[in-house]
């Protein structure tokens, strides 16, 4: 038995080697397993139905931030119960209850009425915990001063960021604040978005309810607690559009033709291939006439921030801005992926990822280390 140590060392060495050879995905940056719902492109065999989505009377575009806390070394932090939730006259900063949790979380990381977005945020928290594995999710999210406690209401069941990924703190869905969420470094020149994303809709002009549904689509494990006296209420017809939809642009539509004004090199551009190409899920009202994408704010930074900074355009933008009128034009053209369904993501078996719209998401790399997949 004593002859056999050396060969079984190498073999172990050789299949480390292999595999970190070939591991290109760091799991903080895209999360979840290859097969998720977050990373799996459009199948060729999806059928797309029109989901009759209009341009936005109000705003237009705006953003629903997601606070993603991925450093597992920081402080352990209490987070204590706060029972404000989304009431207007209501202080989300006080501890009211007992303590939730405790997550590491950086001491100079701020959330508060001063930098949030909106009088009352979604304020999705998705944070790593010192396992570099676990992540726990909350709603709604505040650490009014630095190095203070956190506050919360709502929290959901942990998941493992190597597996599925599909629950979480988006309340509307029961779907994901981390999956699907525009990460920073994803909307600049040159970048590729390689994963689905997450949309919100105004639902009571654009999601249909009915009894056998419930207003939801898969993987929406839930709709609003509202949804039969809301989705819908403004008569709009039945798109098949409900939360948890898939929501794409047909294969069969050449997108320079949308004559983007912020160019064929743009951050609209750099959408409507991610819209093509992955889809975006709807996981929550925006209760208003308006459309939001989730975007990262984390102790890293903001998308929101770096959007303007290396575009100069807002990336909250009316319809009489240029990139808010490339937005509309994108709104009007989402349709529903109809064969998304269990083992069928994004319209084809799961166990092809193939015949797809983009490659299949890459093997796993070293967390924290930047990697992202290769074109």
């Amino acid at each position: 038995m004593q002859k056999l140590k050396f060969p079984v060392l190498f073999f172990a060495l050789t299949i480390f080697f292999s595999t970190s050879h070939y591991a290109q995905r760091d799991p903080y940056l895209l999360p979840f397993s290859r097969t998720s719902i977050w990373n799996m492109p459009i199948h060729h065999d999806a059928v797309y139905k029109n989901a009759g989505i209009g341009v936005p009377a109000q705003a237009g575009m705006t953003a629903d931030e997601d606070y993603l806390i991925l450093t597992p070394d920081a402080p352990l932090t209490p987070v204590y119960t706060n029972n404000a939730a989304w009431h207007r006259d209501r202080d989300r900063c006080p501890k009211e209850g007992p303590e939730i949790f405790r997550a590491p979380i950086p001491d100079d990381f701020v959330i508060n009425s001063e930098n949030w977005l909106g009088l009352t945020p979604n304020s999705g928290l998705a944070v790593l915990m010192p396992d570099g594995v676990t992540i726990k999710q909350t709603q709604p999210f505040a650490r009014c001063e630095a190095g203070s406690y956190g506050t919360s209401r709502y929290t959901f069941a942990d998941v493992n960021i190597y597996d599925e990924g599909i629950h979480g703190a988006h309340g509307g869905s029961g779907m994901s604040a981390i999956g699907g969420t525009i990460r920073l470094g994803e909307l600049v020149p040159g970048s590729i978005i390689r994963h689905a994303m997450k949309i919100n809709v105004y639902a009571a002009k654009y999601l249909h309810f009915d009894e056998e549904t419930g207003g939801r689509r898969w993987p929406a494990p839930a709709a609003d607690s509202y949804a039969a006296r809301v989705y819908g209420s403004e008569g709009s017809p039945e798109y098949e559009c409900r939360m948890g939809a898939l929501l794409a642009i047909r294969p069969d539509l050449d997108l320079r033709s949308l004559n983007f004004e912020t160019g064929n090199d743009g951050p609209a551009m750099i959408l409507a291939r991610a819209f093509q190409d992955y889809g975006a899920y709807i996981v929550d009202d925006t209760a208003w006439d308006v459309v939001a994408l989730c975007t990262e704010f984390s102790p890293r930074g903001r998308v929101i921030d770096e959007f303007y900074q290396q575009w100069g355009y807002h990336f909250e933008a009316g319809t009489d801005t240029p990139f808010g009128r490339d937005m509309a034009k994108i709104i009007a053209r989402l349709h529903v992926v109809t064969n998304n369904l269990p083992g069928n993501t994004g319209g084809g078996p799961v166990t092809d990822l193939v015949n797809r719209r983009a490659p299949a998401a890459c093997d796993f790399g070293i967390p924290g280390s930047g990697e992202v997949c290769p074109d």
